[in-house]
């Protein structure tokens, strides 16, 4: 449906200024009713055409505007050899061809024929072209003749009531049906190298220049390309709108804007809205002034960029009081350094509190602690147990306090405040790593392979051997690799979060992919890029790199082209941030100092790190409690892993291994405890063992057993005792933990069968 533009008496007057203003900006080139942009432009041109000797830019099928609608016409026969043979002239500024049957001179439609013979021939249907274009059933021309095309050079009729021919008309109805003398002699002027136009003079002058000056602004910025062509169908919406300035209409019309034709392009919206914005900024100014009366704050018109977030509303806050402490809170912290994305967050967490608090309350005096009581409440019944629990508690004691510090407020009751209790007991969560099952399917080379765009598989080799957040590296530089005095190479990263310069040690396989990745780049895009990774549409500079929601799509879409497998069976479903967590975890397990891994995750605090070496305990445990235990005599340890001494008896456990390492086991004895069986273990009542030591009880029972037979050649009966009951023990361990493996397998086969 078709937006249409407010009533003449409801359209706001034109901010004063802005006609002298928008002629003081915009530069001479841009000041043309008829611009017209050289073929090779960075933003409004393109590559070549493919048809050699023709300099117009690239648009379809590798071709230009004109060679793809000859292509057309002529029935798209192969395109190679339709390029190699057809005339480099480019269509508009040569004679076009006319119709294939012989007399008639109409412009072609489609294979070759004008549009009454190809319908004529389409009904028909009975013969091959050919022969029907040479037989008497083609009709004949009109009488009289029609006139001959207005274009000076073109000799073809014209189409219908027009007075140019079927291919000048459309190019006389695309540019919005300018005066006909004027088109005529544009095509005297053939312009530099076949120069694509945008022509504005069906414009009113203020929306002429606003549109003049938007596309000087998108020159300038030089990030992403306008086709002349795609410009020219939205001037003529525009000039069929009847608008006379982009300031008549608001955003959200913009936002919905099209054609009374009914034509549309993609893009119109974006374009539109940032014109708009443009308009507005040069009517009005920039800067604290003009954002901080809106509801909608623009944070670039703050000098404010942030990869996601680039506005705050407080449309969601009604109460005008709360509504000006919020903007003035929200204005505080952006001023302090605080991050776009966590002031917006403040904002809609106090928006919810608007959203809560009682047609009665209308000021802040009576926000007490009666209504926080009341608040939490609701909060626990909404949202409780959630993880935004806790940050929708401590954003609003945050807004709170910060009105009480500064006085701001000074009739907000004291007791309007939350204490420690009033927070949920956070749970404690392990980390999210990648099971070593599913991850041994990722790091598969022939996986790996399955990445059809190098930068993102390159990104994912980042993502699990060094640890990174994604943000951080898909906006690595150009060139981030760097070396020691010793010459070993580490990743130097930014870290958003932390706000600060990283590095990360990498090995030599990574670092020689990172250089293939550089020259890659550097062939593809020889003017020179900026960053590793940079986007393949709207960046021109080079300047920016692949978007975060991108990579998470590919991953997606690579993981099930992979079909990676949980297991359980089920597609494994990944976050790019669980190969940080997956990559700490690797370290703990592999003995790795938590210092350490704290300096490679760029961590602040140890506590951060801390989390990985919990559950790096929590999975030994794990095993330790599934384990079978028996003690000497083969006997089995029960130890519950549920009871109330669970907790000691485990740091007893990890305890000893760390100050009683033995071969083949554990030693069950309190450290305090002097052991009167030392060298003994195996005639010890306090020794434990599990079926990881069966090849070293194995080799010893063979030993034992030699130590007997050698012992009873010589005689030596007490020698012999001693050496019986290990050697008995043995066997009673042995058999004891083989006869449980055989049914821990039985058991698996059963499972899998």
């Amino acid at each position: 449906m078709t937006a249409a533009p407010h009533p003449q008496e409801d359209r706001p007057a034109r901010p004063a200024g802005l006609l002298e203003k928008l002629m003081s900006v915009i530069r001479p080139e841009f000041r043309q009713d008829d611009l017209a942009f050289d073929p090779r432009h960075p933003v409004f041109g393109g590559p070549a055409c493919a048809v050699e000797g023709c300099d117009r830019p690239a648009r379809s099928n590798r071709m230009c505007w004109g060679h793809s609608v000859r292509w057309t016409h002529a029935g798209k026969p192969d395109r190679d050899t339709f390029i190699a043979t057809t005339p480099p002239g480019w269509v508009g500024h040569q004679p076009l061809a006319a119709c294939a049957v012989s007399g008639c001179r109409y412009g072609l439609d489609s294979h070759g024929l004008c549009q009454r013979h190809w319908r004529q021939w389409r009904r028909s249907a009975s013969t091959g072209m050919e022969a029907w274009q040479t037989s008497p059933a083609p009709l004949p021309p009109p009488s009289p003749l029609p006139e001959v095309c207005r274009i000076g050079y073109c000799d073809l009729w014209v189409r219908g009531t027009s007075v140019f021919c079927i291919g000048h008309d459309g190019r006389w109805t695309a540019r919005g049906r300018p005066d006909v003398e004027d088109f005529a002699a544009s095509y005297e002027e053939i312009g530099p190298g076949g120069s694509e136009h945008i022509d504005l003079r069906q414009l009113p002058v203020q929306l002429r220049l606003e549109v003049q000056y938007a596309l000087q602004c998108r020159h300038d910025e030089a990030t992403k390309k306008i086709r002349p062509a795609w410009a020219q169908r939205l001037v003529n919406a525009l000039a069929d709108a009847q608008v006379r300035s982009l300031l008549d209409e608001s955003e959200e019309f913009w936002k919905t804007f099209r054609g009374p034709t009914g034509t549309w392009a993609t893009g119109w919206g974006t374009f539109l809205l940032g014109a708009r914005r443009r308009v507005e900024e040069l009517a009005y100014g920039r800067g604290w002034e003009t954002e901080y009366p809106r509801s909608v704050w623009r944070l670039r018109n703050l000098g404010i960029v942030h990869p996601s977030t680039s506005t705050i509303t407080f449309e969601k806050i009604t109460q005008p009081w709360l509504r000006d402490l919020t903007k003035r809170w929200t204005r505080w912290r952006l001023s302090s350094g605080i991050n776009a994305g966590t002031a917006r967050a403040g904002v809609r967490m106090v928006a919810r509190f608007a959203a809560f608090l009682p047609a009665e309350v209308t000021g802040l005096a009576q926000v007490d602690r009666a209504l926080l009581e009341r608040y939490l409440a609701d909060l626990q019944a909404a949202i409780g147990g959630r993880s935004t629990h806790n940050a929708h508690i401590s954003n609003l004691n945050t807004f709170l306090r910060t009105i009480r510090v500064h006085r701001w407020d000074e009739t907000l009751p004291g007791n309007a405040t939350f204490v420690p209790e009033d927070y949920p007991t956070p749970q404690p969560l392990l980390p999210r790593s990648v099971a070593e099952h599913v991850m041994a399917q990722l790091e598969d080379p022939a996986n790996l392979a399955r990445w059809q765009d190098p930068a993102r598989r390159l990104i994912t080799l980042i993502l699990i051997r060094c640890g990174l957040r994604v943000t951080d590296a898909i906006n690595l530089p150009l060139d981030p690799v760097v070396h020691d005095s010793e010459g070993a190479p580490y990743l130097r990263y930014f870290n958003h979060k932390m706000k600060r310069e990283a590095l990360v040690p990498i090995d030599e396989q990574l670092e020689q992919q990172l250089r293939d990745h550089q020259h890659r780049i550097l062939e593809e895009r020889p003017e020179g890029v900026s960053v590793l990774f940079p986007r393949a549409d709207a960046n021109l500079r080079g300047d920016r790199p692949i978007s975060t929601s991108g990579y998470r799509i590919s991953l997606t879409v690579w993981l099930q082209q992979c079909d990676t497998r949980d297991e359980l069976g089920r597609p494994a479903h990944i976050t790019p941030h669980q190969f940080r967590h997956t990559l700490g975890t690797r370290l703990i397990n592999k003995d790795v100092p938590q210092e350490v891994v704290r300096q490679i995750l760029d961590h602040t605090s140890a506590q951060m790190t801390a989390h990985y070496a919990r559950l790096s305990d929590t999975t030994v445990r794990r095993h330790w409690e599934k384990a079978r235990k028996v003690n000497a005599q083969g006997e089995t340890v029960a130890l519950d892993p549920a009871g109330p001494l669970a907790e000691a008896a485990w740091a007893k456990q990890r305890l000893s291994r760390a100050t009683q390492a033995l071969p083949n086991g554990y030693c069950g004895l309190p450290v305090m405890q002097s052991c009167p069986h030392a060298n003994s273990c195996l005639t010890c009542p306090m020794f434990i063992t599990t079926a990881e030591f069966l090849p070293q009880h194995r080799e010893q029972r063979q030993q034992t057993l030699q130590i007997i037979s050698a012992a009873e050649a010589r005689g030596q009966r007490r020698l012999v005792e001693m050496n019986r009951q290990v050697a008995d023990n043995l066997e009673k361990i042995i058999t004891s933990l083989e006869d449980d493996g055989q049914t821990d397998t039985g058991e698996a086969a059963a499972d899998a069968s």
